[in-house]
């Protein structure tokens, strides 16, 4: 508590009858777990090719969601941004995003801008599509501009990462005949997971089309020279081309029971088949992945998938004995929590607690009907941030938590070991090829949670045996 705050609690008894106990307040968020809303949407803009992310807002934003993705992800991250000044949050900031677009314009000749906005141009009511019409018009020649409205304060970095997916397809899909390339709308995932989903339709020989796709933007190889745009990315052309898709395959389990989507867009508007599934994370959602490329390719599941679960379900009952009965607190993105909890539920681990910091209404709805199995006891928390979660890993007395590099401080306070899942793990290298989909994604998982485990005992045994 402040000395402003304390002092502020020194009044009459009068006078505190009509102000609140300040001592019982708390500040809005501390230690949140979520970041800002535009860092998802420049996220999956970064993951189509040729585009260009654009905040329209303060250069402070830019450079804060840069130094998050580029810690994480270890490769060069440009955002343009429109650089708000005083006069531009009194006055408005047409002038400063059509020097921006043109600036864009001349330096890196885009296929598309992904334009966002941010907290600022939103609470003075920026009118965002008057301003790209009236910037075609003065700024020639310009790419595709794709705008969502991202404030952060209306959700988190998950909810601007799939209104992005929404408007790209909203803003660039045409009606388009039937082909054979089948749409995968993966989620929030890492660049390792999109690689996977890629060979997993390649096994059932069917063509698709990821959205997003940064797994060659953010995740490449070394260049000779400085590329200004990395290559990889979907194409604008196979996201016009979605609507004739023979299937729109859309992942994250608090999607699936809503209809404001970008696949259920695109069945309304074309008619286009939609095929929700929650995150394909452990044995029960991997296997419902598959299913649905068998259904979507008319192929049988290969025989070299079925021989990779059957290494997994083998892996588990060699090791049961190691994570059977252990407690686990599960933190970070809702979809992501919710398949690795249906996943620790499977290999015998209780998961004491789940929580997300994003405020997903139907988080424990999803989450439930996601994983059946799921023990009554088990807290759900929606909304959390950390002082929320190490107040109650305090009482719950876990094994282990799984979760992203900001649980690290609550991890070494209680000594156990944490499993680095999800966005952002900024305190190791390879966050970005973390793999946790598929049969395969929940082999290196569960390998990793059990040597995790075994680790501990050995280091914490009086005798520091080295057979286990």
């Amino acid at each position: 508590m402040t000395a402003a705050l304390q002092s502020s609690t020194d009044v009459s008894c009068c006078e505190s009858q009509a102000l609140p106990d300040l001592r019982q307040c708390t500040t809005a968020t501390r230690n949140a777990c979520k970041l800002c809303t535009p860092l998802g949407a420049c996220l999956v803009f970064k993951g189509v090719r040729g585009c260009i992310p654009f905040l329209h807002g303060s250069q402070g934003c830019a450079t804060y969601i840069r130094r998050y993705l580029i810690s994480h992800f270890r490769e060069p991250m440009d955002i343009a941004a429109s650089n708000f000044s005083e006069d531009t949050a009194v006055f408005g900031g047409a002038k400063n995003l059509q020097t921006g677009l043109r600036n864009v314009q001349r330096q890196y000749e885009p296929e598309v801008i992904g334009l966002a906005t941010t907290c600022l141009s939103e609470t003075i009511g920026e009118d965002m599509p008057a301003m790209v019409h009236e910037a075609r018009e003065k700024v020639t020649p310009l790419p595709p501009v794709v705008h969502v409205s991202t404030a952060s304060y209306r959700g988190s970095h998950v909810h601007g990462f799939h209104d992005a997916v929404k408007a790209l397809v909203t803003q660039l899909a045409t009606s388009t005949p039937p082909h054979e390339r089948a749409a995968l709308l993966p989620g929030m995932v890492s660049a390792a997971d999109l690689r996977h989903l890629r060979e997993l339709a390649a096994a059932f020989a069917l063509p698709i089309a990821l959205l997003p796709d940064y797994s060659d933007t953010l995740d490449g190889g070394t260049w000779s020279d400085y590329e200004t745009i990395p290559a990889g990315g979907t194409t604008v052309a196979e996201i016009s081309q979605i609507p004739g898709a023979p299937a729109v395959i859309e992942l994250g389990a608090t999607l699936v029971s809503r209809a404001d989507t970008a696949a259920c867009w695109l069945a309304e508007h074309f008619g286009t088949p939609r095929q929700a599934l929650p995150l394909p994370i452990g044995i029960r959602h991997s296997d419902l992945l598959l299913e649905a490329l068998s259904t979507v390719s008319g192929q049988p599941i290969p025989a070299e998938l079925l021989a990779e679960r059957g290494r997994l379900i083998d892996s588990i009952v060699d090791a049961h004995k190691v994570t059977f009965g252990k407690r686990a607190i599960v933190f970070g993105e809702a979809d992501l929590v919710i398949g690795l909890t249906s996943f620790l539920c499977e290999i015998g681990i209780l998961p004491v607690l789940c929580a997300c910091g994003g405020k997903t209404g139907d988080f424990d709805v999803a989450l439930r009907a996601a994983v059946p199995d799921l023990p009554a006891e088990t807290q759900v928390r929606n909304g959390a941030d950390f002082a929320d979660i190490t107040a109650e890993a305090r009482e719950l007395v876990p094994d282990l938590l799984v979760g992203n590099s900001k649980g690290y401080p609550l991890a070494r306070e209680l000594d156990i070991p944490l499993i680095r899942t999800g966005f952002p793990i900024h305190d190791r290298i390879g966050g970005q090829r973390v793999l946790h989909v598929g049969h395969r994604g929940a082999q290196c998982l569960f390998d990793s949670i059990a040597n995790a485990l075994l680790e501990r005992k050995q280091t914490h045994s009086a005798t520091g045996y080295s057979y286990l």
